[in-house]
């Protein structure tokens, strides 16, 4: 068994806990991740890493509230942080 599987079989048993812990967490780290994209201004790249910041947030909040089946929530969850801390890393050591 792989480790995504155990993850992902670790949340499907605790679904609606996870799920409250999820949108905390991942709520928490989009917007600590738009803080780092606005602190180096305001120009087109930084408003389309905004944009996506802000749908892939959305999307995973509103499968939760869609009632999506938990792989598809947990793949959501794990596409949504992977990509905030990818948005973050750049915006503090490259730009």
């Amino acid at each position: 068994m792989s480790t995504y599987d155990k993850f992902l079989d670790n949340y499907t048993k605790g679904f609606m806990g996870f799920n409250t812990l999820a949108i905390l967490a991942q709520s928490c780290l989009g917007g600590i991740a738009a803080m780092f994209v606005l602190q180096n201004g305001n120009t087109p790249a930084q408003m389309i890493q905004l944009f996506f910041i802000t749908i892939f947030c959305s999307g995973f909040n509103g499968s939760v509230l869609a009632q999506q089946k938990p792989k598809v929530v947990f793949n959501l969850l794990t596409t949504t942080v992977i990509l905030n801390l990818a948005i973050i890393l750049v915006n503090v050591f490259i730009l």
